[in-house]
């Protein structure tokens, strides 16, 4: 799919991945709709790059309808590229050395990042299934999902995340293969160990052990490269109904 004068609509999309993302689509020739919990940060990348800043939390399932209407009114049409960006990392071992549970983590970790994507993933599939096609395909769009390598390879303490991610690499298949038929794929990419916030708050120790678990490059991925990626499954029309790691060939040791 050609991404130049296209819609396209990242969650997450004011700062890591998703602001990476959105500026690489937006460079691409796309209009995007940078969605974000922070209207702030919304702000900055959207300013950035000439974009659409929707303030929307990805559990709300009104709001996230909203932002949708948003985008298809003021940039001409509904959203014909979606990445899911959105989520959050957690971690609680399911029976803590004080002997208290962790339910409350599961259940909020599993709503943001497996059911906030699947609302995502709904709201996103209905309003592209009304679109026209653009190509001889009959192609009408495409949604790409985030999960983690962690959906395989899960550390002790990662037990809600990695069951979250499991369940977003699980639901790619029986989607692209439901939406088929109204001519949107569905991908999904699992990266590894990357530049983001979270890691930008690690002590030169620590990043250094991490590197040095990675095969090739024994570096951090840069967010452009998981966007470059992005960009790659959307332009290649073949890709549908898989999940790629992007991880340096790492396997996480169980912690």
């Amino acid at each position: 799919m050609d991404i130049a004068n296209l819609t396209a609509l990242v969650t997450g999309g004011g700062s890591g991945l998703g602001a990476a993302t959105a500026r690489r689509l937006a460079a691409c020739g796309a209009r995007v709709a940078v969605v974000d919990r922070s209207a702030e940060a919304a702000a900055s990348v959207a300013n950035e790059i000439g974009g659409l800043a929707l303030a929307a939390d990805v559990t709300d399932a009104e709001a996230v309808e909203a932002a949708f209407g948003r985008a298809a009114a003021e940039l001409g049409s509904a959203p014909r590229i979606v990445v899911n960006c959105a989520g959050i990392g957690t971690a609680a071992r399911i029976l803590p050395r004080d002997g208290s549970l962790s339910i409350d983590v599961f259940a909020r970790t599993v709503g943001v990042n497996l059911i906030g994507t699947y609302t995502v993933l709904s709201v996103a599939a209905r309003a592209m299934a009304a679109l026209e096609p653009v190509d001889a395909d009959g192609a009408r769009g495409i949604i790409v999902n985030t999960a983690s390598v962690a959906w395989q390879d899960g550390q002790i303490g990662q037990a809600a995340y990695a069951a979250s991610k499991g369940g977003v690499a699980s639901l790619t298949l029986p989607a692209a293969r439901e939406l088929a038929r109204f001519g949107i794929r569905v991908m999904t990419i699992a990266p590894g160990l990357f530049e983001t916030a979270m890691s930008a708050g690690l002590t030169p120790e620590v990043r250094a052990a991490l590197e040095s678990g990675l095969p090739f490059p024994s570096r951090m991925g840069r967010p452009d490269e998981f966007a470059m990626l992005v960009q790659q499954i959307v332009e290649n029309p073949i890709l549908n109904g898989e999940v790629i790691r992007i991880d340096s060939a790492v396997r996480l040791a169980p912690k």
